[in-house]
């Protein structure tokens, strides 16, 4: 299936957590928090100013990002754990 968020909102694939602490510790599923990097997949078309005037997003499919523990909201899209949230959720590119 094809998908595109609209507007400004983004389409965020998670990106798996280190399961091993530094001490070689292996560290169980049930035990892990959910990691706040992801890869971006799609982006909208970006938001309208005042005056009408579309305004691109920062970010781009391929993106590295960083974004907040509760940002979002998670979707299964084609049996993949996907998260949509605005730009605004996202507080960087890691890059």
């Amino acid at each position: 299936m094809k998908f595109r968020p609209l507007h400004d909102r983004v389409l965020v694939r998670r990106l798996e957590s280190v399961e091993k602490t530094k001490g070689g510790i292996i560290i169980p599923d049930s035990a892990k928090e959910k990691p706040q990097e992801g890869e971006v997949i799609s982006v909208g078309s970006g938001n309208r100013d005042e005056s009408g005037k579309l305004v691109p997003l920062d970010v781009k499919k391929g993106d590295k990002v960083l974004f907040g523990k509760w940002s979002g909201t998670e979707v299964k899209i084609d049996g993949e754990d996907l998260i949509i949230m605005k730009e605004s959720d996202i507080m960087g590119i890691i890059g």
